[in-house]
């Protein structure tokens, strides 16, 4: 078994949680049995929340700080969908179209959600477990993300975005509207300039600790993506030989590279 640097890292921060979750005994094992808790909802509210989300039990140190930048992506993402609804507003009460109200609404809990689900939980994953295949799906969704930000900058009128174009062409009509427009135009921008810097860091780090589409192929095709049973076994065989390998010499690692992350975001 061939194990880089960020994998032997990655193993190891696995076994120390595990080590200390044993060591805990009975009240251990109770506490480690993860209840959903996220979103985080009022108790009046008839429902639970959906996921499991704990950034320093689940994340190596090592990707806690990208998994938090990319985490704070998602809800600067969020804020910038409920202000756009608030600059639809702007825009219909200084005379816009009653369409682009209806879609900012739309867009809020639609994206809002999805956005989570789709790229941020991939990611997640793939931070936690190292799975190429969950790189996979986040490489794919995040760049859609991408996409639809920079139409959400431009702003295409009739969209329900208050983009540049809707913003610029508005301040004929009605200045003050207009200027609360702006507010979620600039946002939008700064939203997509984020979303590439975030793609290209990810990706970097990907690629430099030796993943490859062929990786995620070959998850896909032995179901170890979804299969928390065959995880658990891959993880456990290859923790053995990690601590094996974090025990011989240091020097027999001199040479392994070692990725970090810049701090552009």
């Amino acid at each position: 078994m061939i194990l880089t640097q960020p994998s032997l890292t990655l193993l190891s921060f696995q076994f120390e949680t595990k080590k200390r979750g044993q060591a805990a005994g009975p009240a251990g094992a109770i506490m480690s049995e993860k209840v959903n808790n996220f979103p985080p909802l009022p108790k009046f509210i008839p429902l639970k929340p959906c996921f499991y989300q704990d950034f320093e039990a689940d994340i190596p140190p090592q990707h806690l700080s990208m998994t938090k930048r990319l985490y704070y992506l998602w809800m600067l993402n969020s804020v910038t969908l409920a202000v756009n609804l608030v600059g639809c507003l702007a825009w219909l009460i200084g005379g816009g179209g009653a369409t682009n109200f209806g879609l900012a609404f739309l867009w809020l809990i639609l994206f809002t959600p999805c956005s989570y689900v789709c790229w941020f939980r991939p990611i997640y994953k793939a931070f936690k477990t190292d799975s190429s295949f969950s790189f996979m799906a986040f490489f794919f969704t995040f760049m859609a993300q991408l996409v639809i930000s920079i139409i959400q900058a431009v702003g295409i009128p009739g969209w329900g975005v208050c983009g540049w174009i809707a913003t610029i062409s508005f301040f004929g009509t009605n200045v003050g509207s207009a200027v609360v427009m702006l507010v979620p135009t600039v946002l939008f921008t700064v939203m997509a300039v984020f979303s590439f810097i975030a793609l290209s860091m990810v990706h970097k780090f990907y690629r430099g600790s030796g993943g490859s589409f062929s990786k995620a192929q070959e998850e896909w095709t032995t179901g170890a993506w979804k299969n928390p049973h065959v995880q658990q076994a891959a993880q456990n065989a290859a923790m053995g030989a990690a601590q094996g390998a974090v025990n011989q010499p240091q020097t027999q690692y001199s040479a392994t590279p070692s990725y970090t992350y810049s701090n552009e975001m």
